[in-house]
């Protein structure tokens, strides 16, 4: 099986604290993989140093052959986990914006998304409530025929009601030469759609492998299996 995503030995420090500290890490593709752990885990820290937005101290990060770069952010769709669009712009400038931007960038889709949702393209962003921001930004994101979608933390603030089709919306927009990487703290909605998943603790990996074979081991789901892992 192809690996889309590899990160060998990485260590990220400031000064005295390591929030990243010898993470090795195979992502395939066509797979969903779920980066979980709670807070100060390091999860954010990783997605930096994947996007090229933090450089690690040591180790290496590989994504379809290239180490982080101008070709990675070309294969490389991005959800971060604030907004970065400008608030005066309305929805349908921002997917203009995208489709200028990025030549993977499917506006067709994104249109069938907002309709779906109801979300009126000629509003502008500083309209919306916080749950719709999020969705504009996760639609945007998997709008693009990308290789690797990286959504840190998609559905924080969506109404549940929302959450089954931003999860239905994940899984049909994604090909099988591409994976999803979701990095979330919401695991019981997650769960269902993840192929594997990484635990993540005091930025080391506490334990990763296929989901299914994960909860037949220990015999319960991958969100108790989290929570009887980190309870304090």
């Amino acid at each position: 099986m192809t690996q889309l995503l590899q990160l060998h030995h990485v260590t990220k420090k400031y000064h005295k604290h390591i929030p990243v500290n010898d993470v090795t890490v195979s992502i395939p593709t066509g797979k969903i993989i779920g980066l979980l752990g709670p807070n100060g885990s390091g999860k954010t820290t990783i997605i930096k140093m994947i996007n090229g937005l933090l450089q690690p101290d040591k180790g290496d990060i590989v994504i379809d052959g290239y180490r982080p770069s101008v070709e990675t952010k070309k294969i490389i769709s991005y959800l971060p986990d604030t907004s970065y669009l400008q608030e005066n712009m309305k929805i349908k400038d921002v997917v203009t914006l995208f489709e200028d931007f990025y030549n993977d960038f499917d506006s067709k889709v994104a249109y069938q998304l907002f309709e779906d949702l109801n979300l009126n393209p000629k509003e502008r962003l500083k309209n919306l409530s916080k749950g719709n921001k999020e969705k504009v930004q996760l639609i945007l994101v998997m709008s693009r025929k990308a290789r690797l979608y990286i959504l840190d933390e998609p559905i924080g603030g969506v109404d549940p009601a929302a959450r089954d089709y931003i999860l239905k919306t994940i899984i049909s927009n994604y090909s099988n030469d591409a994976s999803v990487l979701i990095s979330t703290h919401l695991i019981s909605d997650i769960e269902p759609i993840l192929d594997e998943v990484i635990f993540l603790k005091e930025g080391e990996i506490d334990l990763q492998g296929n989901a299914d074979d994960l909860r037949k081991e220990h015999n319960c789901s991958i969100d108790a299996l989290f929570r009887e892992r980190f309870k304090k």
